[in-house]
């Protein structure tokens, strides 16, 4: 079997380029070409500044199948890289290792062309400004789009002959880039519930009432979007109407149409980048690690709020193609699978009727293609079927003949089958490199996985990976961002530092050891010591000390991760109730009010941050477990919080024994004063606003304080 992690040499023998040394998949994939490719650094920027020549900046991901094709048409040709060689200092970014760079020439492609996407393909100048850019180009001329040879001789020709327009119009664009992030707080808004619900209104009106989702095709997974939903439910009423009904029906129809449809592995589990159409059946393959996290959240939150176990199977499925797929030996997770293999989109995951009758035989193989429309003419290419429910599993069965229950006795070990059959084909590409950012967003859809399930192994993997960042990506009090090839670098960005301190508060809301507390308390004050904006509010994207770029950006929106900014904010309005500590309400209200003009007009660009002021805004809830780390007694305790839902509730998981050594910010939280094991025995205390009720160490009592909670909230 071909190993796809590693660059192939073409058939052309040819020495590697300077990529080969690099850790990450996607620059390496293109050690190979005869492009004089350089990564991004001094050496090439110099070489640029010294031949006064044009910088060709190609930047793209391991999993991206647009940026293979244009490897496979431009950069593998002999004659196209003659060309850029002899124009151009050419410099190759893999966007998921290098963010920086990918959110400010991002914004220059969508500035200069209506549009953004990969691979993207920027021209700039020695001192690094755009001036033009796109992003594929086609070989040659066809459907409306320029060559790529065309562009290229274009820009020479700029270059050359328009020297003065060029610098002027790059100086341009690079102001309009600096002037994007600046916005200021609007200090006469008010703060409340009316602006989420404003925000939730739009989402519903935008909502696809058929096939749920936003929007038409393209589709892509709405997570934030559909977690603000969640939060607007009330858990345990029987009887939804007005704008619950609304939002429940949102959030049903997009996980289960979501679930049913092709963008969904339904025989390995997790779900593919986005779907081409508007029905979620023909996935864009690629497996994006960020996506099937967030994901397990969306279904492990539906399920708490809706008790649809199916969700909660989804959700499972997930975590274990994670495991299966995506888990690093040392701990951590790879990022990606690619769309393609054998050189076919897609072909890994398809079948034909006869195929799935060889495995499965002719009685059990008629039976599965049935359930999972697999038909002779197919729903692909080729005459090939993306194996997809026609509808709800319970509905299905229906149409069967049977009952649910016995319709997943009998698929469930079908599915098995052919996975496995499946695992004799080429497999696509695995992009082994491993980001910060998106182990942390693992590491949090595997404490959800505890959370709702007990199954100790989620608890195991998600702690084994936090324990590999800070042993690995932790040096002198500060993060790095990528690992590969058993080396860790890059400085961290805003959303390495943010998803790793959720990821921690999240580990210490379910796990004892004070260690998790102490190092979100420290990486927060990394935080705020270097990405805050002291002056306009909100936080930069980069370090006060990284490199100096053009322009020094923010990340505001939600894209196909919530924005750094918002998960930042998220973890300040945790820690001011876990610390006592208003500044971090304060930084995180001015954020609020930056951009509360904003939540009706594009509430899915800001759900993330609509999520974290709704949890600002609900009535405050202190849950703090004292325990022994010594026994499992108390755990029935924590499986009680863990199936309560109460929006605005922080809980805290502490040993009692460890307690007196932790790091003296730990020992020395507000939320930790006077608490303390009852009779020895695990105690847990609960505050709700400003008032703390009795310590309690029997489940069940807890359990109906928590239930009187959750109905005053309803109310």
């Amino acid at each position: 079997m071909i190993d796809s992690t590693k660059p192939q040499p073409t058939t052309v023998k040819r020495e590697p380029n300077r990529l080969i040394d690099e850790t990450s998949t996607y620059l390496r994939q293109h050690a190979y070409n005869p492009v004089d490719w350089f990564p991004w650094g001094e050496e090439a920027i110099s070489k640029a500044r010294a031949e006064d020549k044009p910088i060709l900046l190609s930047i793209g991901y391991s999993a991206c199948h647009w940026c293979h094709v244009m490897e496979h048409e431009s950069f593998e040709d002999e004659d196209t890289a003659e060309l850029m060689n002899k124009l151009f200092v050419n410099i190759k970014v893999d966007r998921e290792e290098r963010t920086d760079l990918d959110e400010i020439y991002m914004k220059a492609v969508q500035m200069l062309t209506g549009h953004g996407g990969w691979p993207m393909t920027v021209f700039l100048t020695p001192d690094l400004k755009p001036f033009f850019a796109g992003t594929y180009f086609p070989p040659q001329d066809r459907h409306g789009m320029p060559s790529f040879r065309r562009v290229m001789l274009g820009v020479e020709a700029a270059w050359t002959t328009q020297r003065a327009d060029v610098e002027e119009s790059s100086a341009d664009i690079t102001k309009h880039l600096s002037m994007m992030d600046k916005l200021q707080a609007d200090t006469e808004v008010t703060l409340s519930t009316e602006l989420i619900d404003d925000a939730v209104s739009r989402l519903i009106k935008v909502f696809d009432r058929t096939w749920g989702g936003f929007g038409g095709a393209p589709k892509f997974p709405h997570t934030a979007s559909i977690s603000l939903g969640v939060r607007r439910l009330k858990p345990g009423a029987k009887e939804k109407t007005g704008r619950e009904f609304e939002c429940l029906e949102m959030i049903q129809t997009t996980l289960d149409k979501m679930a049913e449809g092709g963008i969904h592995d339904h025989l390995g589990g997790g779900f593919a980048r986005y779907s081409v159409d508007r029905k979620w059946l023909v996935p864009h393959f690629e497996k994006m690690l960020y996506d099937n996290a967030l994901l397990v959240r969306n279904y492990f939150e539906g399920y708490l709020v809706t008790g649809r176990t199916w969700w909660r199977e989804v959700a499972k499925d997930i975590l274990h193609f994670v495991e299966r797929e995506l888990l690093m030996p040392e701990g951590g997770f790879y990022c990606s699978l690619d769309a393609d293999s054998e050189g076919e989109e897609g072909k890994f995951y398809v079948w034909t009727p006869s195929e799935v009758i060889e495995v499965l035989g002719a009685e059990d193989g008629d039976w599965f293609n049935r359930a999972f429309g697999v038909t002779e003419g197919g729903n692909f290419e080729h005459g090939k079927s993306i194996l997809s429910f026609s509808t709800v599993p319970e509905e299905l069965a229906s149409r069967l003949g049977m009952s649910e229950a016995d319709f997943w006795t009998r698929l469930n070990p079908l599915k098995t089958k052919l996975r496995d059959a499946r695992e004799h084909r080429i497999r696509p590409g695995r992009d082994e490199k491993m980001l910060t950012s998106w182990t942390s967003l693992m590491i949090s859809g595997f404490v959800d996985g505890y959370r709702f399930t007990r199954e100790h192994r989620y608890l195991d993997i998600a702690t084994r990976a936090a324990d590999f960042i800070l042993d690995k990506l932790y040096v002198n009090g500060r993060l790095l961002r990528s690992y590969g090839r058993g080396h860790a670098k890059l400085s961290g960005y805003l959303d390495d530092y943010a998803c790793f301190i959720q990821a921690l508060l999240d580990l210490s809301s379910v796990d004892s050891n004070p260690k998790w507390i102490e190092h979100a308390l420290k990486l927060n004050q990394v935080v705020l010591a270097n990405f805050l904006d002291t002056a306009d509010g909100g936080f930069f994207f980069t370090s006060s000390d990284h490199e100096q770029l053009i322009t020094r950006s923010k990340h505001f929106y939600d894209g196909s991760t919530p924005s750094s900014t918002s998960v930042s904010v998220f973890n300040l309005v945790r820690l001011a109730r876990i610390t006592g500590n208003e500044e971090f309400a304060a930084i995180a209200e001015r954020v609020f009010a930056i951009f509360a003009p904003y939540f009706a007009k594009a509430p899915d660009q800001f759900s993330n941050l609509l999520c974290a002021m709704d949890f600002h805004l609900s009535a405050g809830t202190e849950i703090v477990l004292i325990v022994s780390s010594e026994n499992d007694e108390w755990k029935e305790l924590l499986q009680v919080v863990n199936e309560s839902w109460l929006r605005g509730a922080v809980v805290v998981v502490m040993d009692n024994n460890r307690l007196p050594s932790a790091d003296a910010a730990v020992k020395d939280l507000a939320l930790l004063q006077d608490r303390f094991m009852v009779d020895g025995k695990a105690t847990a205390y609960v505050c709700h606003n400003f008032a703390c009720d009795r310590p309690v160490n029997d489940p069940e009592l807890l359990r109906k304080r928590l239930a009187i909670l959750q109905k005053e909230q309803n109310s």
